[in-house]
């Protein structure tokens, strides 16, 4: 749902038709409306919203980080428009007889409402105020009116429930659009609400104590570890009470803060961006690295770029430990105690497997479990090539 530039620099429609997405999973954006429950879509417009206003809360928001793609500012002003659209079908189809949709050209509409030069303070809002106005109507929506008919221009026919799963794609598939701000949101999530992680978080769950414990007798005491992602620090705290050496480091500065501030050396570090290699210890690689519940953060085209540099600051034959959410697609989280939205990849073994040995990894174990909240987990254990 990109949109292309042309030759004159301006972004060419997007002219497919989408309605494909309303019988099986859309592979760009992982979602598969179909799986979607009627009842669900105010909470799932809700929370989408939400998602927006943090996006835009970014400095540089109205920024084009692809000159062929708009910004997310100007993908919010979409989404507003989008709500305010279906609002308009959605109450047609309610009090008419197989209404006709008048059709909406949503470039031009771009170009006449200024997308470009919102204000971001604005817009967030806004869209926020549109997204509950038209969760709160499907919410509304009596349960022998869900197969009241509408007729798109194009000739297409939707339900009011089929119109409403193509509507939450719609919005679903922007935030897929804007992914590239979906890292500094994450990282300003867990900034914001750092403290409160940590609060959530107090006690080691089994299945990362035994873990830990596996990791730790494959390797020599004293080995040199380098944890990406270690937020509060629990896994660094049991992995050093396993004989371990480990270097603390995280993207998030609050949680480096929170470990300084507990007496721990630690760094802020982009695994995607940054130097590896180890301030204590020039020009020595590490023997292990221990990324517990952190890279299902990292978009899925870069996962083997970091892995790849992971491998880089690890001796041959050293470990890697890193545990994954199971599943398909991607999704933003606004629940638990990050009351911000943070973003999540969700990974299949297979491509995982590729993924990993692609970095210059030999994957020796991939473990399925279950989380605490119903979650499956993907256990990866894997050796330096």
């Amino acid at each position: 749902m990109e949109r292309v530039t042309s030759k004159e620099g301006l972004l060419e429609p997007d002219t497919k038709d989408w309605t494909w997405v309303l019988g099986r999973r859309c592979e760009e954006c992982g979602l598969d409306v179909s799986t979607v429950e009627r009842h669900d879509l105010p909470h799932a417009f809700r929370a989408n919203a939400q998602v927006w206003l943090a996006l835009l809360a970014d400095p540089s928001a109205a920024e084009r980080t692809l000159p062929h793609r708009w910004s997310t500012l100007e993908y919010a002003c979409h989404v507003h428009d989008v709500h305010q659209i279906f609002h308009d079908r959605v109450s047609s189809m309610l009090v008419e007889d197989t209404p006709h949709f008048a059709n909406w050209d949503q470039d031009e509409t771009a170009l006449e409402k200024r997308y470009a030069s919102q204000m971001p303070s604005i817009i967030g809002p806004t869209l926020v105020a549109a997204a509950y106005a038209v969760g709160d109507l499907y919410a509304s929506v009596p349960p022998l009116s869900w197969h009241r008919r509408g007729l798109r221009s194009d000739g297409s026919e939707f339900t009011v429930e089929s119109l409403g799963r193509y509507h939450l794609h719609d919005v679903v598939h922007h935030l897929h659009d804007v992914r590239a701000a979906a890292r500094a949101a994450t990282v300003r999530a867990y900034d914001a609400f750092a403290a409160d992680y940590r609060a959530g978080t107090p006690d080691l769950p089994v299945p990362v104590a035994t873990a830990v414990s596996r990791f730790a007798a494959v390797l020599p005491p004293g080995a040199r570890v380098l944890e990406i992602g270690s937020g509060p620090g629990r896994d660094a705290r049991a992995l050093e009470e396993a004989g371990l050496s480990v270097r603390r480091t995280d993207v998030t500065p609050a949680f480096v803060d929170l470990l300084r501030r507990s007496g721990h050396d630690a760094d802020v570090v982009d695994p995607l961006t940054d130097d590896l290699s180890d301030p204590a210890v020039p020009g020595t690689p590490y023997d292990a690295v221990w990324a517990g519940a952190c890279l299902l953060h990292v978009d899925r085209d870069d996962l083997t770029t970091v892995l790849g540099r992971l491998a880089g600051a690890t001796r041959a034959g050293g470990l890697l430990y890193a545990s994954l959410k199971e599943g398909d697609g991607e999704s933003w989280s606004v629940h638990g105690s990050i009351a911000a939205p943070r973003f999540f990849t969700y990974w299949q073994e297979g491509p995982l497997r590729e993924a990993v040995s692609a970095a210059g990894w030999s994957v020796e174990h991939i473990g399925h479990g279950d989380g605490l909240r119903g979650e499956r987990w993907l256990e990866v254990l894997a050796t330096r090539q």
